[in-house]
């Protein structure tokens, strides 16, 4: 009894004083689970990357030779030169036109798309379009092989970068649209009402306030689809032909010969082809997180 009243004729002020203690003592303990699982994971990320950038030093002659995992004695730049030398430039020029060519023309195009959907929720078309625009993201890249390369038959675009560039945009827009519809969605009514009593339009309330406002989700949308687009396999596969019409990762099959692979070349290009990401990914980091997580923040 003595406790308990005690206890009860103690002021709040040394109550509260108590559970920030408590808390910061439960909120101290490590979390041995986490930490391992994270190195662990760690680990399995790193060692591919360690494998692919020592190996790509390495002499072909002494690939099957030593430990994959050891470092070479005598580290070489003959597969960068040999790829260098194997049209690498020619193979990245056509990357990069594929890719800027259907990320800015989506990004646009979605972003628009997005904006009238949002401020134009009450018309029944664009409520139809958006629905449509979700079901675009049901359909995978494999089921429209075949359809796509039909179309692009009869539009005699075939071995073309333009037979490229048209599926990745219709390809990269529905993601887009869900997207950037929810940020422009996220933007207060108040904003829009007091552009339209200044006089201004939909084009530069969209462009003006709109655009702006959703960068963060513009640009992860950008870096994602440039991305997809730029680490392209199976469109490049069955869309082109001749080897002036080849993307990098496409052009990986020349260091493929037919009764081996000259495996140190082959990681030599991936490390190039990587380095345009890596590049764009340090530039971009800040705003692609931050565009992630914005989400979760509101």
């Amino acid at each position: 009894m003595t406790t308990t009243l005690s206890e009860a004729r103690r002021p709040p002020e040394a109550a509260g004083r108590d559970r920030p203690h408590r808390s910061s003592r439960a909120t101290g303990r490590r979390n041995w689970v986490g930490g391992l699982a994270g190195w662990l994971w760690l680990v399995v990320v790193a060692v591919p990357l360690y494998w692919t950038l020592i190996t790509s030093l390495k002499a072909q002659s002494r690939y099957y030779a030593e430990n994959p995992l050891v470092p070479p004695a005598d580290p070489t730049l003959d597969n960068y030169r040999l790829v260098i030398e194997s049209d690498f430039l020619r193979y990245f020029a056509n990357s990069v036109v594929v890719t800027v060519g259907a990320v800015v023309p989506a990004v646009v195009f979605s972003f628009m798309a997005a904006y009238a959907i949002v401020r134009g929720r009450r018309m029944r078309v664009l409520r139809a379009m958006n629905g449509l625009f979700l079901m675009g993201l049901a359909i995978p890249l494999q089921a429209t092989v075949i359809p796509v390369y039909l179309i692009i038959i009869k539009l005699q675009l075939y071995d073309s970068l333009l037979a490229l560039i048209l599926p990745s945009i219709a390809f990269a827009i529905p993601l887009s649209v869900l997207v950037l519809a929810n940020f422009v969605r996220d933007v207060p009514n108040e904003l829009f009402d007091s552009m339209r009593v200044d006089g201004a339009g939909e084009w530069t309330t969209m462009w003006r306030l709109a655009a702006p406002l959703t960068r963060p989700a513009i640009l992860t949308v950008t870096i994602f689809n440039a991305l997809t687009i730029w680490n392209g396999f199976l469109l490049p596969l069955v869309l082109t032909q001749s080897p002036q019409r080849r993307t990098l990762p496409l052009a990986l099959w020349t260091f493929q010969g037919q009764y081996g692979v000259n495996v140190p070349a082959v990681l030599a290009a991936v490390v190039l082809t990587t380095l345009p990401v890596l590049i764009l990914y340090a530039f971009g980091r800040r705003q692609l997180l931050s565009g992630l997580t914005a989400g979760f923040s509101r």
